[in-house]
This record gives structure tokens, C-alpha cells and sequence, in this order.
């Protein structure tokens, strides 16, 4: 279990991501929008590797490259392969969409925001009102622990903290809709899918279980209730039975150790908290402990202007877009030291290995259903699997496949993992000899991986596959590049060679 002094470190982190504490906890206290430095390249989309710059960042823009405001000219790059490679599975991680803040800062007025659903307000989507009605049949699905209980859609008219808005909703029936599209020419799911073709999880919060919903109903070409089975992970890191490690939670406190002392030593930030804190009629300890930068980010998001507090005098005092612009700065410079330090590396591995090894266990059963000559089970394969989480879970994920130079999960991220087969030998084309005691799989095509950050393919900046030839007759990753990492290359971070020997090896 984390210490208690680390969780008390959580109170008054204000750089960087925040990161749990331990594995059973929900979301913690948002603490970074995306890091990096970064512009949009083209109309189309943006990049999620930072642009090289010589001068600093602009963290206003930062900010709003986070928010991931709708927009109806995002491309996606999923899909696509060489000619004639089948694509055998899918495997994605959304983080929910635009949600109401987690926290409130004491004396001010709450963002004014209706998180009931409406065609008639903006941003909406062609989808909208089917989605409304079918979510009202929802008693029909089949739902695992206690996630009957969850509300398929948000539904307060003022919005409860951290609840999804319409924006979150509308984000989700796009990228559904938008791999849709991406997928619909390679025939992944049939018309006539069956159950145990798609797998669905998610926490326990109304913001994943409607995040996930929303992006099905954009996927499926068929969204139907009564072949759906939604699975609960009690866990942010979806480490299903695998979540004990004590290495994890220590590298954790010193991750947070670092982040406090790199904060505390900010002397600009220390003034700025001291200023706002003196505008709001607040103790300073006060105000960070209200996490502010969380709430200014949905003021900024939604177009709303920042706080203010009437004065003795008859005026008010307001928080300002500088102030926010220093927070937001020292958070990219946390994403900098984070990464040089590499604390939250190990972190990241270990607390990402189970989720990995479960994607790498899926493929390996959906490439085997595939092979030629066999009799394939009944009701198939899970060919496509949806993941709703956090940012807390795609951190970690981005960064143990060392795609640590990637920005900041935005509202609405995906990641996504496909999987896919080459096409069969030809006849009279050379076949790749098999080594002593291996069968030759060239009969069969050979498998490979593609992962795509928002719709971006970064598979070749990931640790398993950056020396592998890109430009090589099949200019895909070998499935085997992966599977090794997963199986034993990641301990390397951490100098063990299994999960169990990193997690229970004492210190020293």
C-alpha cells in the first residue's frame, strides 16, 4: 500500500500528471493538460509528437489543443496497411470525454454548463437524438457488477462534478464513427456479429460507461443491446487480478516526491497561487488544495470567462488568463524533468504490463483462430475490443511503450493496436526458410502490429519496434517485436525479466 505521506502529496501536486496511489483508485485530481511542445501541422490534424521549437510554448494553446473542441476535419490513419493484408483485430483505449470539473474553488461561481443532452445545442452531432432514444433501452444489455447502476447518459441540468457534457458525448460518437469508416472496407466485424466478437470494459464512472456507449454507437454498424455484454475494471490501470506490486506503488511515491520538489522550487508559481489566492479571499494553501488549474481548464474549454469575486470597493477581483498561463507553463516544464528523471517510466511499465499482456494474449488467440486449415471457434474471436478509461490509464500506457515524446491524453485520446496478416506466398515466390525446428509460416502470411495515437500510426516510435526497418518489403512491425517486449524487453526499464521478479524484489 502507498505510504500515507504520498497521498498527502497529492493535496499539493500542481505540476505535471497526476498518477494513483494505488491501482483502486478512480481518476485523481487532474493536474496537466497535454505535454510537449507542439503545433497543428495542416488542416486535417494534429500532430501528437511535439514539434521541434526554439522558443518556449505557448500554453494557452497547449490548453486548448487539450480540449479537443469537435471539429469536422480530423482524418484518421487507422485501416490502412499495404494492399491485400487482412486485418484480424482491433484493440483500442479511449480516455472519456469533456467532463465538468472534479473540483470547485471555494467563493466562486461554478461553471455554467447544462450536462442534460440536446440537438438544439452545440456542439451536436447527426447521431445525437438516435443515441438518446437507444440509450433508454439500455435494461435490455447485459451489465457486470455494479454498472446496471450507472446512468447511461449524463442528466443534470446544472452539471454534477466531474460528469461528461455534451461535448464529451459528441467527441465519442465521432471517433466511434470515425474508425467506422476507417474499418468498414476490411469486414472486422460482420453485419452479424456475434458476442463474444466485441469486448467492452469499463471503471466504474458515469463518464467511461457513457464515453464507451457513445463511441460504440458511432462503431457499430448494428447497436445491438441484447449482444452486448459491458465489463467493469475496478482498477484505472485495468490490471484485472494481476494489480498487487509493491515496486509500482514505491515508484510511484518517488514520482510524486519529484513532482512536489520541482513545484515547491517554482518561484513564479509560488507567487502566482500567493496572488490568486489574495483576489479570492483564500489561505494559498487553500487555493491549491481546490486543484484551480482543473476548473479554469473547463472555463477555458467552454468559452467561459474566469472567476471573479465582488471587492469591499464595489468591483471584483478576477483570475486571470496569466495566471493560468503560469500554471499551465510549469506543467510542461514537469513533462521536461519527468522524462529526464524517468521515475515515472518504471512506474509506467509495471503498471501497464497486465493491460499489455492481455492485448498481446488476444492476438495471439485471434492470429491462431486465423490460421489456415482451422476449424474456428464457435461465435469467433474477440476481434474487437473497447477499453473506456482515463487519463491516468493512458499515461502510463504512452509511456511504457516509449512514446513518452507524445503530448498529454487529451479529452476523448484513443489509442489503438491492430493486428494484421500479410498476404499468402504466391505461387513460384520465394519462401522465407524456416529455421532448425520451426515450421515455415509463409504459407500462412506472417503478422504484424500497427499502434495509432489518435489517429496518428506511431508504431515506429515505440521501444519495440524504433530499430526495426520500416522501408523493408513488408513495412509493417512484426507481431514478434511486440510479444517479446511484452513477455520480457519491458522489465529491462526496471533490471528484472518478469513481471513477479520486478514487483517482489526487494530493494537493494
Amino acid at each position: 500500500m502507498v505510504s500515507a505521506v504520498a497521498a498527502h502529496l497529492l493535496l499539493f501536486l500542481v505540476s505535471g500528471n497526476l498518477i494513483p496511489t494505488t491501482p483502486i483508485l478512480e481518476e485523481q485530481p487532474f493536474q496537466a493538460a497535454d505535454g510537449g511542445v507542439g503545433v497543428a501541422l495542416g488542416k486535417s490534424r494534429k500532430r501528437v509528437f511535439p514539434v521541434p521549437h526554439t522558443q518556449e510554448p505557448n500554453p494557452i494553446s497547449e490548453a486548448y489543443s487539450y480540449c479537443n473542441t469537435p471539429n469536422r476535419t480530423e482524418q484518421a490513419w487507422e485501416g490502412h496497411s499495404p494492399a491485400d493484408y487482412k486485418l484480424l483485430s482491433v484493440q483500442v483505449m479511449i480516455r472519456h470525454g469533456d467532463r465538468y470539473p472534479l473540483y470547485y474553488i471555494p467563493k466562486t461561481k461554478r461553471p455554467a454548463i447544462d450536462c442534460t443532452l440536446s440537438i438544439s445545442r452545440t456542439p451536436s452531432h447527426p447521431l445525437l437524438n438516435s443515441f438518446i432514444r437507444h440509450m433508454g433501452q439500455g435494461g435490455r444489455g447485459h451489465w457486470e457488477s455494479t454498472l446496471a447502476s450507472v446512468p447511461r447518459l449524463p442528466n443534470h441540468s446544472a452539471c454534477e462534478m466531474g460528469e461528461l457534457t455534451q461535448t464529451g458525448v459528441v467527441q465519442h460518437l465521432r471517433n466511434g464513427q470515425l474508425l467506422h469508416q476507417a474499418y468498414k472496407r476490411h469486414n472486422l466485424l460482420p453485419s452479424d456479429w456475434s458476442p463474444r466478437q466485441v469486448w467492452v470494459e469499463t471503471t466504474g464512472k458515469s463518464r467511461t460507461l457513457q464515453s464507451g456507449l457513445a463511441f460504440l454507437y458511432g462503431f457499430l454498424q448494428d447497436f445491438d443491446w441484447t449482444k452486448l455484454t459491458t465489463r467493469h475494471q475496478w482498477s484505472t490501470l485495468f490490471c484485472g487480478s494481476a494489480c498487487d506490486c509493491p515496486t509500482r506503488n514505491r515508484y510511484l511515491e518517488e514520482e510524486q516526491r519529484r513532482q512536489y520538489r520541482l513545484r515547491v522550487s517554482d518561484t513564479e508559481l509560488e507567487r502566482t497561487y500567493a496572488d490568486m489566492a489574495r483576489t479570492l479571499g483564500l489561505l494559498t494553501r487553500q487555493l491549491r488544495a481546490a486543484n484551480p488549474i482543473d476548473s479554469l481548464l473547463c472555463h477555458l474549454c467552454h468559452g467561459i470567462s474566469f472567476p471573479c469575486v465582488p471587492t469591499g470597493d464595489g468591483t471584483s477581483g478576477c483570475l486571470t488568463v496569466a495566471q493560468f498561463a503560469v500554471i499551465r507553463r510549469q506543467q510542461l516544464d514537469d513533462e521536461v524533468d519527468r522524462r529526464r528523471v524517468g521515475l515515472y517510466r518504471k512506474y509506467a511499465i509495471l503498471a501497464m504490463y497486465p493491460y499489455l499482456n492481455r492485448t498481446a494474449a488476444k492476438m495471439e488467440r485471434v492470429a491462431k483462430d486465423n490460421e489456415a486449415g482451422r476449424q474456428h471457434r464457435a461465435g469467433g474471436e474477440e476481434v474487437f475490443t473497447l477499453s473506456s478509461a482515463h487519463d491516468v490509464t493512458m499515461a502510463p500506457l504512452l509511456s511504457a511503450l516509449g512514446l513518452e515524446e507524445a503530448r498529454f491524453p487529451r479529452f476523448a485520446a484513443r489509442v489503438v493496436f491492430e493486428l494484421w496478416k500479410s498476404p499468402p506466398a504466391m505461387q513460384g515466390q520465394p519462401k522465407k526458410r524456416a529455421g532448425k525446428g520451426e515450421k515455415s509460416k509463409a504459407k500462412d502470411g506472417e503478422l504484424f502490429i500497427r499502434v495509432l495515437y489518435n489517429g496518428e500510426d506511431v508504431t515506429f516510435h515505440t521501444t519495440f519496434c524504433r530499430s526495426h526497418d520500416r522501408h523493408a518489403s513488408q513495412p509493417l512491425c512484426p507481431l514478434k517485436n511486440f510479444l517479446s517486449f511484452v513477455r520480457r524487453d519491458m522489465f529491462s526499464v526496471v533490471n528484472a525479466t518478469s513481471y513477479q521478479e520486478a514487483c517482489y524484489r526487494r530493494p537493494g
